[in-house]
């Protein structure tokens, strides 16, 4: 049974490769050529993304079949979460999940919801068999290329913030998500020191019980 599928647009990338290739003419008007891309592609999206902690030890340790069955049972569990939070999955590569959300309290529901099913599914197995969630948000205007990729500061934040600073458990997210969660409740912000480039600050939510 398959847990995620692959939509490819391509009248999208297309159109976006021909107007790349006049930005790189000589006599190109790239301020032009660039509010038609804007114009084309450009909307505003909270952005996810995932990643497992420890994983690539867990697979030196217990190798290529661990891996396999980690990553199957991530996308068992989690998807149907980010679904039922109107989530869109664009990307699985690896351990890592790129989602987007049209607005931010649903983007933070659903990644509470996703830290609190990987928790109950760790109670009932054996350690190194634990999914250990890291999720990095962010929030604002980026260039959507169909249903394939999307482009931005808030983009390049939310893979920082959820790939590499985030710890096992946590969600991290940019100054842009704490200044438009205001409808989520239960939750608090706290600052922490390392900010991703293309956010002015960063917090980790803190979720009240």
């Amino acid at each position: 049974m398959s847990f995620r599928g692959r939509v490819v647009h391509s009248a999208s990338e297309e159109r976006l490769e021909k107007l790349i290739a006049a930005r790189l003419e000589s006599a190109a008007d790239r301020e032009s050529i660039d509010q038609r891309i804007w114009d084309l592609f450009g909307e505003e999206w909270c952005i996810m993304f995932t990643d497992l902690a420890g994983f690539s030890r867990n697979v030196a340790e217990f190798g290529i079949i661990h891996f396999l069955q980690t990553i199957y049972e991530s996308e068992r569990i989690l998807i149907p979460v980010i679904e039922k939070h109107d989530g869109v999955l664009l990307k699985v590569e690896g351990d890592s999940f790129l989602v987007i959300f049209r607005n931010v309290p649903k983007a933070i529901r659903a990644a509470l919801e996703m830290q609190e099913t990987t928790e109950h599914y760790n109670d009932v197995h054996i350690p190194e068999e634990h999914i250990l969630l890291c999720v990095g948000l962010g929030f604002g205007r980026v260039l959507r290329i169909g249903d394939t990729d999307v482009f931005g500061p808030e983009v390049n934040a939310a893979s920082k913030l959820g790939e590499d600073i985030a710890r096992a458990h946590q969600i991290l997210v940019t100054d842009s998500v704490r200044d438009a969660a205001s409808a989520v409740e239960n939750i608090d912000f706290e600052e922490i020191d390392e900010v991703p480039p293309g956010a002015r600050a960063a917090y980790r939510i803190v979720y009240k019980r």
